[in-house]
């Protein structure tokens, strides 16, 4: 079964898109890519700051190749084996270039000898590779991972007017399915476009900088948001431009 029936589905939809099954699955595909790269930093954290340890063995390739692997365990769907000749297989290409690109241009601080905490964190390498993202595509896609308002940290990731008002009427309605996505074909700056967006919950990993004891500050020096296991965190955003 396909990603987008999947979504739709669990949001008790019927197989009806305003926008093309093909870009809403192209788009959550290159979403999917994206978290699992964020899986294999967020999985190597303790590794990346070990003060003692040099060469961490995390190359632009190493982490291409774990996003992949995770992909393929969390979906059914190997990104390695989508045709190159097609659109969902030309971003997810481009996707896995930004992380690569991203993770070879960072070697020298994710490698130094005697420093901890380099900062160097999930949410950081998330925004770092959507912003390489945006400039390798030069406007015919972007994606970016936003929260509720109440929730950003940097103002880079703040929700647009459209990505604010899925949130409160979908994400956060009591009545929403929980992980279903949301989909539309609409414009942006006068462009058609397909937008699609794609709810992230709070795991185990996260509270240590999300969680409880509420405004205790973290290791990256925000205060925490006391949230709980489960609590919606976050939205992964891809705009597809016709």
């Amino acid at each position: 079964m396909s990603l987008v029936l999947l979504g739709m589905l669990a949001a008790g939809l019927s197989p009806i898109f305003a926008a093309t099954q093909d870009d809403v699955d192209t788009a959550l595909s290159v979403a999917e890519f994206l978290r699992g790269a964020r899986t294999v930093i967020s999985a190597n954290q303790a590794r990346l700051n070990d003060p003692a340890l040099g060469d961490k063995g995390l190359t632009g390739d190493a982490v291409v190749e774990g996003a992949a692997q995770a992909m393929l365990k969390a979906t059914g769907n190997d990104p390695r084996k989508v045709d190159p000749g097609t659109e969902k297989g030309r971003l997810l290409a481009a996707m896995a270039l930004a992380v690569k690109e991203v993770m070879d241009s960072n070697q020298r601080l994710i490698n130094q000898k005697g420093t901890g905490f380099k900062g160097f964190v999930p949410a950081v390498f998330a925004r770092l590779v959507t912003e390489q993202f945006r400039r390798d595509q030069s406007g015919r896609a972007e994606i970016k991972v936003t929260a509720p308002p109440e929730l950003v940290r940097n103002r880079k990731a703040s929700p647009d007017a459209f990505e604010t008002d899925v949130i409160r009427a979908k994400f956060q309605s009591p009545g929403w399915a929980k992980g279903a996505f949301y989909s539309e074909a609409t414009t942006v700056d006068g462009r058609p476009a397909t937008r699609v967006l794609v709810p992230e919950y709070y795991g185990a990993d996260c509270l240590v900088c999300h969680g409880m004891p509420k405004g205790e500050i973290d290791i990256t020096g925000y205060p925490k948001e006391g949230a709980s296991l489960g609590d919606l965190g976050g939205v992964v955003s891809i705009t597809l431009f016709d």
